[in-house]
């Protein structure tokens, strides 16, 4: 039997890996909510971030942290002008337009990164990095608290602007109905465009609160989108709170599944909850059945 304080340390640590998924998947499940469609390219553009991150660290000396602000307003800037110069006019209003404008968007980043960058990893060095706060009898890592902190009060932002904002019930109008949302006078192409803004501008911060203690290459957000994507269909197809909810739950499955069979066979647990939850209830944990 486990040691209880191991098993402690290993919830909290899933908790805050979790809180980082879980906005990583809200920007996903904005996306989709509005738009209807899947973003193929979500995983590329936290690598972007990333990248972003490691050249203000490295080439000018600026902290992760306080790159926080521009960063996730640079990512904001990058995916309001994708949808509108690109991803717009290329689909031509299709949604299957759109998943293969956003597919190749995701391949010619990671290509555009591999010639950059080359394929080498790259990690940063912060008087932080190796830091530790104690929780009672556990130790858990500085910037993985900071980490968890960051990123629930990124999703309070993005739940307030949805429920309390101008901009936010034209996105809920434009997501419920666009065509009534459109005689109402609500500019849908400029909501499509500050909604795929804003979930970029989610991976944004995310790359801020993951870099001190994680890495970057061309192909890291790979691994990031397939869990966000199983986040969203676990959480419920367009919920916020499924995706809060089970970006969480999902950190605390791969921390646990880590534990008991090791870090390389650590995800199995996140499939095999995925795919009870997906056969006992399709729509999500927090969809509405269709």
């Amino acid at each position: 039997m486990l040691d209880p304080v191991i098993l402690l340390s290993a919830v909290l640590n899933g908790l805050t890996t979790g809180a980082v998924y879980a906005l990583i998947a809200l920007g996903l499940t904005l996306v989709y909510g509005v738009l209807h469609i899947i973003n193929f390219a979500h995983g590329a553009a936290l690598m972007v971030a990333l990248y972003a991150v490691w050249l203000l660290r490295e080439k000018l000396g600026i902290d992760p942290y306080v790159a926080l602000p521009f960063v996730t307003l640079g990512m904001f800037a990058l995916g309001y002008a994708l949808q509108r110069a690109v991803i717009e006019r290329a689909s031509h209003g299709k949604d299957e337009n759109i998943l293969l404008v956003t597919l190749g968007l995701a391949i010619v980043l990671e290509n555009l990164a591999l010639v950059v960058f080359k394929s080498d990893t790259h990690t940063i060095d912060t008087p932080y990095t190796l830091a530790t706060v104690d929780i009672g009898p556990v130790m858990l890592a500085l910037p993985k608290l900071i980490a968890f902190g960051g990123a629930l009060a990124a999703a309070a932002v993005l739940f307030w602007i949805m429920r309390s904002t101008d901009l936010g019930r034209a996105i809920r109008a434009v997501a419920k109905e666009k065509h009534g949302a459109k005689l109402m006078g609500i500019d849908v192409e400029r909501v499509y465009a500050l909604s795929f803004g804003i979930g970029m501008a989610c991976v944004g911060a995310a790359a801020c609160f993951l870099l001190p203690t994680y890495y970057v290459n061309p192909q890291v957000g790979g691994g990031f989108v397939l869990v966000a994507f199983t986040i969203v269909v676990l959480g419920g197809m367009g919920s916020f709170v499924g995706a809060l909810v089970g970006g969480l739950l999902i950190g605390v499955v791969e921390s646990l599944g880590g534990l008991w069979l090791g870090d390389s066979l650590g995800q199995m647990g996140i499939f095999a909850i995925f795919i009870v939850v997906v056969l006992l209830r399709p729509q999500g944990l927090f969809g509405a059945r269709a």
